[in-house]
């Protein structure tokens, strides 16, 4: 009798470890999911950093004129009326933006 009564423990012991181990909600699929959270928090703080950086940019707009000139200076090539315009054609420039590639230099 008391075989059966162990027999029977050790069986829905089993049971239970299997279901821990491999089913439903079990340590498997909380691993899959711990991993998934660490992906997405590394995304997350890459975004995060980017808002940081875009909302200083605005900061600066709002509160400077000097992030504005270097604004026009980099995206549509502006020049102030007290510095001279030199244009050197085939120079190769590492910055980007037309400002940039024109040449602009101040007296």
């Amino acid at each position: 009798m008391w075989k059966w009564v162990i027999l029977v423990l050790v069986v829905m012991l089993g049971l239970m470890q299997y279901r821990l181990w491999f089913g439903e909600s079990g340590v498997r699929e909380f691993n899959d999911i711990q991993a998934r959270a660490d992906t997405l928090e590394g995304a997350t703080d890459t975004l995060k950093a980017r808002n940081d950086r875009l909302a200083a940019e605005v900061v600066d707009l709002k509160n400077g004129l000097d992030a504005i000139e270097e604004r026009a200076r980099s995206d549509i090539g502006m020049v102030r009326r007290d510095e001279q315009f030199y244009w050197v054609p085939d120079v190769e420039t590492d910055r980007r933006g037309p400002a940039a590639q024109t040449g602009v230099v101040r007296p």
